[in-house]
């Protein structure tokens, strides 16, 4: 029995090791090519194009009172022509709302808008009387949660394109150029949504809402995160835009078209994925009404977050993700490997259902197993250790490969001993997949007695320094206008 199990184990090994391989050469081909390309291109002109489309950033917001005003002041500098900013407060029970008001000298306004995708109860829209912040919508409504808020602020923009954002995140000024620039070379496909790589913030020094230098975070759970954000955008998701199999954008930064979220039933509330479910109908709504389309990947990094630097906190995460990645999958289900819905079916879902669903399981499974023939003097010692030593080479060699591979183009980490930390920190990771693979477990058995509930983690803020309790806004910090 032992012989047979360590045969499967082996297998299964080699075709999910096997597979990330495969996604990382696609994804090196494919993000050389994407950098040679975009070597020749002015995204100034498009900032002074009068052609260039209106868009709406939409951040839903609720408890941000720590890091809302300067986010608030990073998206109104954002480096475009033709945007306005809205931000919608969920409810919150702390002074978010108080704090924008004051700040931004909010009033409330006439605003006349349709409800055309569901939401809870508007109680009321805010405009600032200070022109520098025409750009600025403010809405207050009924908590609903993240997925109820953005169609809140679908239904009061009217702009074609929307990017919907994390309230707590932090933007690059050029990135909504580079977000724009598929719609605008859209040619026989219709692009009905873009993402972008999603950095993480945690230790680097922020000022007034914008980044002034970059740093590896000092913690051990957010640097162990680093490589995994790493290799899930350098290594995988640009690979399955090429491969037109890409499920996710991240919630915490995309750009979509607004009439096809609005026509696909805006974002459903029955789910915590709400960003990767509301990718599979869009998707599906495309396909099952024949109609080209293309869902692109923008592998710049565009966006800076904050992840969880307690065990605690991430179990909330990941076992959220857990949940929506379950809820996706089976509410999508006619997806899989239907020829109907091309790569998408045959490859795109059948990836996420065998390898980020069903592999933590097997895993979980394997690591029982192994306890057993342990404690039986079952194991096959010798073979167990040369998979072991397969498993932890090859999670060094692609971890290692990641970081190599983000310094060769983006080069975001200036100083030489963080990239050093970063390939140090990769010969401990693999020793914290157990953990993940009971972050996974979790997920699951949450999923299976129905638990809905978002479970927020604790966040520390941006700002290290103590800021004064009443916040005063110059009008040298207005949004750029052109």
């Amino acid at each position: 029995m032992g012989f047979i199990f360590g045969h499967i184990v082996f297998y299964l090994t080699l075709v999910l090791f096997g597979s990330y391989l495969g996604l990382g050469i696609f994804s090196a081909i494919a993000l050389r090519k994407y950098l040679r390309k975009n070597s020749y291109i002015n995204y100034n002109s498009l900032v002074l194009s009068p052609l260039s489309p209106r868009i709406s950033i939409i951040a839903p917001a609720y408890n941000e009172s720590k890091t809302i005003i300067d986010n608030v002041r990073t998206l109104l500098s954002l480096y475009y022509n033709n945007f306005e900013v809205i931000i919608v407060n969920d409810g919150s029970t702390d002074n978010t709302f108080e704090l924008m008001k004051d700040a931004y000298d909010l009033v409330r306004v006439n605003y006349y808008f349709d409800y055309r995708i569901p939401c809870e109860r508007i109680k009321g829209v805010y405009r600032s009387k200070n022109p520098s912040y025409n750009r600025l919508t403010i809405i207050d409504k009924v908590n609903g949660g993240k997925a109820d808020s953005l169609n809140a602020g679908i239904n009061i923009c009217h702009s074609d394109l929307f990017v919907s954002i994390d309230a707590d995140s932090i933007i690059e000024p050029d990135s909504i150029l580079k977000l724009v620039k598929p719609f605008l070379e859209e040619k026989d496909k219709k692009v009905i949504g873009a993402g972008g790589v999603i950095r993480i913030v945690n230790s680097c020094d922020i000022e007034r809402g914008h980044i002034r230098e970059i740093k590896i975070p000092s913690k051990l759970l957010p640097r162990l995160q680093v490589l995994e954000y790493t290799r899930a955008f350098l290594l995988g998701r640009m690979a399955w835009s090429q491969l037109d199999g890409l499920m996710l954008i991240s919630g915490a930064m995309g750009i979509f078209d607004r009439e096809t979220v609005i026509k696909a039933g805006g974002y459903s509330i029955k789910t915590v994925g709400e960003d990767m479910e509301l990718v599979l109908r869009m998707r599906r709504y495309m396909a099952e009404n024949d109609q080209k389309y293309e869902v692109t990947y923008i592998p710049d990094p565009l966006c800076w977050t904050e992840v969880p630097s307690d065990l605690k906190s991430m179990r909330k995460q990941r076992t959220r993700w857990t949940r929506g990645l379950i809820e996706s999958l089976r509410t999508h289900r006619k997806i899989f490997f239907n020829p109907g819905f091309g790569r998408l079916g045959l490859l795109g879902y059948p990836y996420w259902f065998f390898f980020e669903w069903m592999s933590p399981l097997i895993a979980f499974a394997g690591f029982i197993y192994t306890i057993y023939l342990i404690a039986t003097d079952s194991l096959n010692w010798p073979f167990y250790l040369l998979l072991f030593l397969f498993v932890y080479t090859f999670a060094i060699c692609i971890s290692t490969w990641a970081v190599l591979f983000e310094e060769i183009t983006f080069h975001k980490y200036k100083k030489k001993r963080d990239v050093f930390k970063l390939i140090a920190i990769s010969l401990f990771e693999p020793f914290f997949y157990p953990v993940h693979t009971y972050f996974a477990i979790i997920g699951n058995l949450e999923a299976l007695r129905g638990k809905k509930g978002w479970g927020k983690a604790e966040r520390s803020g941006f700002e290290k320094k103590k800021k004064p309790k009443k916040r005063v806004i110059n009008s040298d910090d207005s949004a750029f206008n052109m």
